[in-house]
């Protein structure tokens, strides 16, 4: 079972493994960090840990049923000339998942949706994104699954790749969505990049292989323009230094 620490190569696969699953877990910190924001102050970093939490538990329980992943890519049924195994159709149903909920975020964004307020209220909306997250989760897993698949050939190493990957993203997830939450313009860009992944679902569950290094790349760039111009806002909002004030109150 533990032969593999002995493998330069298990070690290798490890590092990278580790590097891609906190890669591919960006969108589900974004996912998760929207979603929390609909909730009390207090109740956002119980969300966040135990959204991540499931995360890791869904990545691990589909490891440990490889034979059945496995299986999914049999045809279940043909839809127009085009076979449709079971990883499709989960594919597909949480790429219109995440269209359908990024469009309405966007949608209560734009028109400045109240938040519920009342204890109650509070209680059965934080059920309620638990399980869209546990949902998300299940399709942000099966990709990741099948990444970590294709890459290492020892279990003992995905499954430890995964634990990693996801305790990073629990240290990082506070941060990043207090950072989504100061700034509105990088949480409706955060949510057109949500509509840019559930698209990219649907088309590989429609065989359509859309490479993720473009979509990673045109997030990147997206998101390095939105804060160069975070960046010109916050210096045209800075105060003129005192020696400008004074020259101005003489003229």
């Amino acid at each position: 079972m533990f032969e593999w620490i002995y493998e330069p190569q298990a070690w290798i696969a490890l590092l990278t493994l580790t590097a891609l699953e906190i890669v591919l877990g960006i969108d589900n910190i974004i996912f998760i960090s929207i979603l929390v924001s609909r909730l009390p102050e207090k109740l956002r970093q119980k969300a966040r840990t135990i959204g991540l939490a499931l995360a890791m538990v869904t990545r691990i329980a589909l490891l440990l049923v490889l034979a059945w992943i496995m299986k999914l890519v049999e045809p279940l049924f043909t839809v127009l000339a085009q076979e449709i195994s079971g990883r499709d159709l989960i594919l597909i149903l949480g790429g219109l998942f995440l269209l359908a909920k990024s469009t309405l975020e966007i949608s209560n964004s734009l028109e400045g949706a109240e938040e519920d307020a009342t204890a109650g209220k509070a209680a059965a909306g934080f059920m309620m994104i638990l399980v869209q997250i546990a949902i998300l989760d299940i399709v942000f897993s099966l990709d990741s699954v099948i990444t970590a698949v294709g890459m290492a050939d020892h279990v003992p190493v995905m499954v430890i790749a995964i634990v990693i990957a996801v305790g990073v993203m629990m240290m990082s997830a506070k941060a990043i969505g207090d950072f989504v939450d100061r700034h509105p313009s990088i949480k409706m860009l955060a949510l057109s990049f949500l509509v840019l992944v559930g698209v990219a679902l649907i088309g590989e569950g429609f065989d359509m292989h859309i490479p993720k290094g473009y979509i990673y790349f045109a997030m990147a760039f997206s998101f390095s323009v939105e804060m160069l111009n975070l960046r010109m806002r916050a210096k045209k909002a800075a105060p003129a230094p005192v020696a400008l004030k004074k020259r101005y109150s003489q003229e």
